[in-house]
């Protein structure tokens, strides 16, 4: 199984709702690279750190026109700018996002506290240079939906035993509680492994609280699953 990428013959979908979807590119990776499409209050469908695949056009458009792309993260530019060209609109950065406007072959355009007219409130999990590390989650709360691109994840690299969400391996000893505690989703979209979209707002407070002391037991899974 490669880490990224690899042979495919089309997406797997993931995380449907009635305002919106995601998808797995290459669903055999290991990092298992999560995208998604969400339906803002503008009508408009904002598209989060795609990975392109055949036929994805089709599934965007059963919920609207594309309004935007959004990059979450300083390094998950992806396929943000193939998508945003193909569509003619903007890829969406923070305001205080560094380092990923000048490679983008596509508009930028930037947004505050809110993403444009989308209802999306934005929420600064990470901005700091050790590690570099600059992360934008995207909360809708009349919605019930938390997009976090990187902080916690479903694939099986970011998760202990027994866990449902974890704390990514280089945030384990240093979660981003105060930034994420605010928050009582009723769906965790993820950046990388399906969403949690049964009992989120407790399997979230529970990999918050716990990434600590569950840190030795992911730690050594990963270890096992990288030397096997």
């Amino acid at each position: 199984m490669p880490m990224k990428g690899g042979d495919s013959d089309g997406y797997r979908e993931i995380d449907r709702w009635d305002r919106g979807v995601g998808w797995i590119a290459y669903p055999d990776e290991e990092m298992q690279r999560a995208s998604h499409a969400v339906v803002g209050d503008d009508g408009g469908v904002w598209v989060v750190d795609p990975v392109d695949a055949p036929d994805l056009d089709d599934l965007l458009a059963e919920f609207g026109d594309v309004a935007g792309v959004v990059v979450g993260l300083d390094r998950h530019k992806r396929d943000s700018a193939a998508v945003a060209r193909r569509h003619d609109v903007a890829v969406h950065l923070p305001q205080w996002m560094s380092g990923v406007a000048g490679d983008l072959d596509a508009p930028v355009e930037r947004f505050g506290g809110e993403l444009a007219d989308s209802g999306f409130r934005a929420v600064r999990i990470r901005d700091s240079a050790i590690p570099p590390w600059q992360e934008v989650g995207l909360s809708h709360d009349d919605d019930g939906t938390l997009i976090v691109p990187e902080a916690v994840g479903t694939a099986t690299y970011f998760r202990a035993p027994g866990e449902r969400l974890g704390v990514h391996p280089m945030l384990r000893l240093t979660p981003p509680r105060r930034e994420l505690s605010r928050v009582a989703p009723d769906r965790v979209l993820v950046g990388h492994g399906e969403g949690v979209t049964t009992d989120a707002a407790s399997v979230l407070r529970d990999a918050l609280e716990n990434a600590r002391s569950n840190a030795p037991s992911a730690y050594g899974r990963a270890l096992k699953e990288l030397l096997s």
